[in-house]
């Protein structure tokens, strides 16, 4: 699949089957997160990877219903902020260096014919609270995001099957407002 192809075609899937996903997979979405660019290349994020059902109703149970996908998927993903790697002179830059590390980890699992879902945490302090003491997180590792990956359901299965986002022409402004 080109990259073009990916970006157009990806979807947020929320239904999986209950095939594991194996571990050079998760390798495979790590190192796609990993790959993204952080300001003055801090690499300012983590990682939690967690494969136990008990735990991803945990994660989704932290986060409120919208994150209910982690209860039906094979592999989840915390993405945390590490502030003590963050870039001195602008440190919230660990913010949209966490939201580049997802969108590629999304990407990457697509492409491997994965499905997977961002479900946001940051900024809302509830939700990090609950992953951070989920995890036992220490001082300066701060929730960004979390992920759920698996397989995806038949598109006949998924009862919120949508179609690709169309190209928004009145979206785009040439020169000026």
């Amino acid at each position: 699949m080109n990259t073009l192809d990916a970006i157009r075609t990806r979807r947020s899937v929320r239904w999986f089957d209950d095939k594991p996903v194996p571990e050079e997979a998760v390798r495979a979405i790590l190192a796609a997160g990993m790959a993204g660019p952080t300001a003055v290349n801090s690499r300012d994020w983590s990682f939690i990877v967690v494969t136990d059902c008990e735990m991803l109703d945990k994660m989704a149970a932290g986060n409120g219903g919208a994150a209910d996908p982690l209860k039906r998927a094979t592999l989840g993903i915390l993405l945390c902020g590490d502030l003590e790697r963050a870039f001195v002179r602008e440190p919230d830059y660990w913010i949209i260096d966490g939201a580049i590390a997802g969108q590629n980890m999304l990407l990457a699992a697509h492409e491997m014919g994965l499905g997977g879902v961002w479900l946001g945490t940051w900024p809302q302090k509830d939700k990090m609270a609950a992953q951070a003491a989920l995890f036992d997180l220490p001082e300066g590792i701060v929730p960004h995001s979390l992920f759920a990956f698996g397989y995806p359901l038949p598109p006949e299965q998924d009862p919120r099957r949508k179609g690709e986002p169309a190209f928004e022409e009145d979206r785009v402004h040439y020169g000026k407002w």
